[in-house]
């Protein structure tokens, strides 16, 4: 991974391992939106999208007195531990019994929905939450997080011609579950 200080938020987290209070808003500022985005994306649910983070963050200062440099950089690993946390939850999800089945919401679009673009965006979201996880990790890194595909790849513990089989089966599903976006509009 990044050998010879190439993490840039080596020097931060090392800042953040000396109880410095101005190094952890700073690494906050830096990678709260991002964890946040992923674990939305991940879970369709804010709430737990922010306890995702929080545990990330939390255990991310816990391992920054033990943080050896070049091992990992500290974005992949906080990557890494948010998408472990996220696919806890949906495990969690598939696990827990249910009493009755849940109440299904009316999938078209409310009355308060007048936007086109907000239904095209819930439809994208149902899209997107509808892939399998692999599928869907790798389009939230590539596509949401902006990670190149060797970073994302790293992310995800496979190799970059497996994540561009993912991204291409990903992006097939999703084509289809949004083909009759393009004959709306």
């Amino acid at each position: 991974m990044s050998q010879g200080g190439g993490d840039p938020d080596e020097a931060l987290l090392a800042q953040v391992a000396r109880g410095d209070p101005a190094a952890v808003r700073a690494l906050l500022a830096r990678k709260l939106p991002r964890i946040l985005a992923l674990a939305r994306r991940m879970l369709a649910d804010a709430v737990e999208a922010e306890d995702v983070a929080q545990e990330v963050f939390l255990r991310t200062w816990r391992q920054a007195p033990r943080w050896r440099s070049g091992l990992a950089r500290l974005d992949t690993w906080m990557h890494r531990v948010a998408l472990n946390l996220c696919y806890d939850r949906l495990r969690r999800r598939r696990e827990a019994p249910m009493a009755e089945p849940p109440e299904v919401a009316d999938p078209g679009p409310g009355p308060d929905r007048g936007l086109h673009a907000a239904d095209v965006g819930a439809r994208v979201e149902r899209a997107l939450a509808a892939l399998p996880h692999r599928q869907r990790e790798a389009i939230v890194l590539c596509h949401y997080q902006e990670l190149g595909n060797i970073e994302a790849a790293g992310v995800m513990g496979v190799s970059v011609e497996a994540l561009e089989s993912l991204l291409g089966r990903a992006r097939r599903s999703l084509r289809a579950a949004l083909e009759p976006l393009a004959r709306e509009g």
